[in-house]
């Protein structure tokens, strides 16, 4: 089994218009064009057996109506949807109550996107209501590609939300902090957090010339291992960012890392097994 924990889709309708948005800002290549079936057929081709889908809310209006619709998606089986959060969502409390008796297993909070410190208050809340019901919260950390220098989810940061709320499912994607992997792995080991191993190993592809080099690098096999050992092999989900990084290739990156089968198996699918209770 092959479990992919952090994917993204869009409703067919605006997949396109989407991607190509998203392409414009990261000036990297999106691998399918983010339909849910696209996702599937990649999926399939891979034996990969489920993918956690991650919607990320922007619009305050909209978070209901999406999180609705993941409820709806979930029954059949292949993809797991979680829930779309937003710090400054007004009733919180009620939602994530009502996130959890429709079945979701977790909600998604990307402190980039939204504009909201990852310690900020308003955030805190939301990482208290996810724990009070027993629900996974995955977090974007690090920085992003498509939002240069900008630093809303810093180890620093992470550092004080955990120290406030003491989350027993918190999932920092990216390695623990894009960009920011050997401070994240420095400054928060030994705190028992997931992160999972997406668009962090190897090297970003660019849609067009824009990057160097050197700024195309991820991290290399060591480097990698380096950071599942500073949180743990326990804690470490196989994550693809799909559709920015190609499924196939993220699952090669972890077949050959230099750590045992046993580990191998506890990143691809045991760990995820554990945490999302199936």
């Amino acid at each position: 089994m092959i479990i992919d924990f952090h994917t993204h889709t869009f409703p067919d309708k605006i997949a396109h218009m989407a991607i190509e948005k998203l392409k414009s800002a990261s000036h990297t290549r999106a691998f399918t064009g983010g339909t849910e079936n696209e996702l599937l057929s990649s999926m399939n081709s891979l034996g990969i057996r489920k993918s956690v889908v991650l919607p990320v809310a922007t619009n305050l209006d909209k978070i209901q109506h999406i999180n609705d619709i993941s409820a709806q998606k979930n029954e059949d089986g292949a993809l797991i949807y979680f829930a779309a959060m937003h710090p400054d969502f007004e009733n919180a409390r009620e939602e994530i109550r009502r996130i959890k008796n429709m079945g979701i297993k977790g909600i998604k909070l990307h402190p980039v996107y939204q504009g909201i410190d990852f310690d900020d208050v308003r955030t805190l809340r939301i990482l208290e209501y996810a724990e009070e019901n027993d629900l996974i919260t995955v977090t974007h950390a690090g920085l992003d590609v498509g939002f240069p220098g900008v630093e809303r989810c810093t180890p620093k940061m992470i550092k004080n939300a955990v120290g406030a709320v003491h989350p027993k499912r918190l999932v920092l994607a990216h390695m623990g902090g894009w960009k920011m992997w050997q401070e994240s792995a420095d400054m928060l080991c030994g705190e028992n957090l997931f992160i999972d191993t997406s668009f962090s190993i190897g090297k970003m592809v660019q849609e067009t010339p824009y990057y160097s080099e050197e700024e195309l690098k991820l991290l290399d096999f060591n480097e990698a291992v380096k950071i599942i050992d500073a949180f743990g092999e326990d804690n470490v989900l196989f994550g693809t960012d799909s559709p920015w990084s190609d499924q196939k290739d993220s699952l090669l990156n972890i077949l050959h890392l230099p750590v045992s089968d046993e580990a191998k198996e506890k990143i691809l699918y045991k760990n995820a097994v554990r945490l999302l209770g199936i």
